[in-house]
């Protein structure tokens, strides 16, 4: 049995993993909106690279805090806080969490997948050739590009509403849901 599972806190490695990934991924969202806006020119392949390079950079990171969660479970909601809670809210509770692990990891292998299919190898810092996940095809890339773009949307959207969910604990429910997952000692 892992510590975290014996407390009512998540583990110090998963509240690490929690908010690096959290900064990276509303940093990286609104970089990728941010650089789709701009005129054609060497300013923009320079950030569509460092894009690449960010978006690689979480997906590894999405496969560590995967790692970590198969093999730590996390802790269970407060009894109270569970019998307080409609059936509905546990049901979004759980189906959020759960899409948003599939969009850690679907958001930037889709943009991996149209970045190899429109011919653009992903050089990681520009040390690493990432390996082509699908052979080039201007058809794919076609065919990809708006999934990547319909894929972060979503995921965007996934993390405004767990926001919105922990806020709602935190200032109108007031049942301590927030300290958690927040770092430094449990209120």
């Amino acid at each position: 049995m892992s510590p975290s599972t014996s407390s009512s806190r998540y583990s110090l490695t998963a509240m690490a993993l929690h908010w690096v990934l959290a900064l990276g991924l509303l940093g990286l969202l609104a970089f990728g909106w941010y650089m789709t806006g701009l005129p054609f020119s060497p300013a923009r392949l320079k950030f569509y690279n460092w894009h690449k390079w960010a978006g690689v950079t979480l997906l590894v990171l999405s496969v560590l805090r995967l790692l970590w969660r198969l093999t730590h479970r996390p802790p269970a909601l407060p009894a109270a806080m569970t019998a307080a809670m409609p059936r509905w809210q546990q049901l979004a509770h759980h189906g959020v969490h759960h899409l948003l692990y599939v969009l850690f990891f679907a958001v930037p292998l889709l943009g991996w997948a149209y970045s190899s299919a429109a011919g653009f190898p992903i050089v990681w810092f520009g040390l690493w050739q990432l390996p082509d996940l699908v052979a080039a095809s201007p058809e794919l890339a076609e065919a990809l590009k708006p999934w990547h773009a319909i894929a972060a949307y979503g995921l965007a959207a996934l993390i405004a509403l767990h926001i919105a969910a922990a806020l709602k604990h935190q200032l109108i429910d007031r049942d301590g849901l927030l300290g958690r997952m927040w770092p430094g000692r449990a209120a």
